[in-house]
């Protein structure tokens, strides 16, 4: 033992693993914490629920270099202004349909699940609905009712009836529009979004 140098000493080492884990442990749940405060809905970057209730937009921003949301003008989903607590209850229920229905098997959303078919983050301002006046109508329809309101974009993919409810096909929409305001650090890059028929 006195002619193994201190520093390759196997107590010295067992210490330090042990200091080391520990440390390591700290820091773990310290940026745990920081990061389930960064990704709860109210922050700065996940808006409250109630953001259903306005206009949603995505824009390049020049001072970020990437493209990011925009909050504007009153612009309530299906013509009903939500509180705050009913606006968390329709976006949770669209993200409990969206888990149920197993939604994830083949779309992408906020970099998770497949690629099959198309990535839902930035899904409600997709310009494929046509008209943001048209688009709640058109995203209902096709959800309720997919193969009489196919939208294949000439893959010739098509989604599965769901059977979805009116109420679940809502609900579903609401979590889409809910996640479209999320700040992605510009994922997806270069979407471009539906033509908005008002300031934002």
């Amino acid at each position: 033992m006195a002619d193994i140098p201190w520093w390759a000493r196997e107590s010295l080492w067992r210490k330090m693993a042990i200091w080391i884990t520990a440390i390591m442990a700290v820091i773990l749940i310290f940026l745990s914490f920081h990061s389930v405060a960064l990704i709860t809905a109210g922050s700065a970057r996940v808006p409250a629920y109630s953001v259903i209730n306005q206009r949603i937009d995505y824009r390049f921003d020049r001072e970020r270099n990437r493209q990011q949301p925009v909050i504007g003008d009153p612009a309530p989903l299906f013509g009903r202004v939500l509180s705050e607590a009913d606006a968390e209850q329709l976006v949770r229920r669209g993200k409990l349909t969206f888990q149920a229905r197993n939604c994830i098997n083949c779309h992408t959303i906020l970099g998770n699940g497949a690629y099959y078919a198309p990535d839902l983050t930035k899904a409600w301002l997709d310009p494929g609905w046509g008209t943001e006046e048209a688009r709640e109508r058109l995203m209902k329809e096709f959800l309720m009712d997919p193969y009489t309101n196919a939208r294949t974009f000439g893959t010739g993919r098509r989604m599965p009836d769901l059977d979805l409810t009116e109420d679940e096909a809502e609900a579903l929409i609401a979590f889409l529009k809910w996640t479209a305001a999320i700040d992605t650090n510009g994922f997806p890059a270069a979407f471009p979004t539906i033509k908005q028929g008002g300031g934002t």
